[in-house]
């Protein structure tokens, strides 16, 4: 009777603690507590190194940077970052940018980038999109990705910049940083330019953004001149973990996709169910 007992509690325990394969891909990796609560860690940058993003200044100190969402001087006039307070990147991706602050210093010498931003955590996301509730959905995903299927910014393979000149004066784009309207879109450019509202100087100026990004391969996305994408969303997804909170919590969120019957790529279904769950 001893070993039935036993045999069921066995059973039980091992049933308890299987997870499927979406829970696990799905599931937060701690690193705060596996690591600062080891004593392992002193500072949100080991913490950060241990995941491979790194603070970009130090891959490259050329590099400027205004972290807009560690201040009120954002679209919510909020302050949306806790404790972060330098830009993080992927170590790869930073190194990319470093390359591109290269290019630019050789085309204009003193010239630098200015970061805004790079990776943002989901928990952050969701609290932009939330704010944004007024904008249908269709529209709100022009602005600001919905947190539930994942923004590159929280793969850290996003980073969102302006150009600097040698006397450190912010390049006019004719359009400020997270400007909703239709005039920081790249793809009404030669609109604005005809209408008088764009000068030439001002999509000069963004078209050396695009081309020193370019020289890295980095995306610019058609409704914000400032940003530019190392990776699609799906790549991205499968080359990093996401950041979930700023103090390092992690996950695997693999956006997985499926070829259609004309060979067109599209999101699996399956896949996506879940994510409007998360």
């Amino acid at each position: 009777m001893k070993w039935v007992v036993f045999f069921s509690l066995f059973l039980v325990a091992c049933q308890t603690g299987t997870k499927t394969e979406v829970e696990r891909e799905h599931e937060v990796t701690s690193t705060s507590d596996v690591f600062v609560n080891s004593h392992l860690v002193d500072s949100i940058d080991q913490v950060f190194n241990l995941i491979d993003l790194v603070d970009i200044t130090t891959v490259n100190s050329a590099i400027k940077t205004d972290l807009k969402y560690a201040t009120d001087d954002n679209f919510m006039g909020i302050t949306l970052y806790d404790t972060l307070t330098k830009v993080y990147l992927q170590r790869e991706v930073a190194e990319r940018l470093s390359k591109c602050q290269d290019y630019l210093d050789s085309l204009r010498p003193g010239y630098a980038l200015l970061v805004f931003d790079g990776v943002r955590p989901q928990q952050v996301q969701r609290e932009m999109w939330d704010a944004l509730d007024s904008v249908p959905v269709y529209r709100r995903g022009k602005f600001v990705s919905n947190p539930s299927r994942g923004s590159v910014h929280n793969f850290g393979a996003a980073v969102d910049l302006s150009i600097v000149d040698a006397k450190g004066n912010l390049l006019d784009m004719g359009a400020g940083y997270d400007d909703f309207r239709k005039i920081a879109f790249p793809q009404h450019e030669a609109e604005f330019l005809a209408s008088g509202e764009l000068s030439q100087q001002q999509v000069n100026n963004r078209k050396l953004l695009r081309r020193v990004m370019a020289s890295q391969k980095f995306q610019n996305i058609p409704s914000e001149w400032w940003h530019f994408n190392a990776y699609s969303r799906i790549t991205a997804s499968h080359r990093y973990k996401m950041l979930v909170t700023e103090s390092g919590d992690t996950k695997w969120f693999r956006i997985q996709v499926k070829k259609d019957t004309t060979g067109i790529e599209e999101l699996n279904p399956a896949c996506n169910e879940h994510l409007k769950n998360l």
